[in-house]
């Protein structure tokens, strides 16, 4: 995985991305591989050693970048959750959807489920703090170690 968020890096600065974009972008796939390797199969015949997961990000001539992430399918749909205050996990698909300029689930025939967002300069939702987390509860309260 972690090859897969330098080179996405390296080939979106090398094309006049901005940081700002790229650092979402890069979050953004790191969420989508994670959940992927959670929650979905691999593709092709993982008893042989062929399974994996597919990563694929493009950017069109307007500045928007799509981000994809393809794997085997699993039991349930990629939907946000409405995970508890201490819950260590959960936030995910919040925070691509207060990130990405839309986002959505596409099935293939062969039962392959890619999750895709698109992200594009001065799109990001000004809320983000707010939108992946519950109300009443701050960011600093998580990370606070002064118990």
């Amino acid at each position: 995985m972690g090859e897969a968020r330098h080179r996405m890096r390296a080939e979106l600065r090398g094309g006049g991305v901005p940081d700002t974009v790229v650092d979402d972008a890069v979050l953004v796939l790191s969420e989508l591989l994670s959940n992927a390797c959670r929650h979905g199969r691999p593709l092709g015949r993982a008893d042989v050693g062929e399974g994996n997961i597919r990563a694929a990000w493009r950017l069109d001539r307007t500045g928007r970048l799509t981000i994809e992430v393809t794997d085997g399918g699993g039991p349930t749909r990629p939907v946000p959750s409405t995970p508890s205050v201490t819950a260590r996990g959960g936030r995910g698909l919040s925070i691509i959807g207060a990130l990405a300029q839309a986002w959505g689930v596409r099935d293939s025939a062969a039962g392959e489920v890619t999750v895709w967002a698109v992200l594009q300069e001065g799109r990001r939702h000004d809320d983000f703090a707010t939108r992946v987390t519950p109300a009443g509860f701050g960011l600093l309260d998580t990370y606070d170690e002064r118990g």
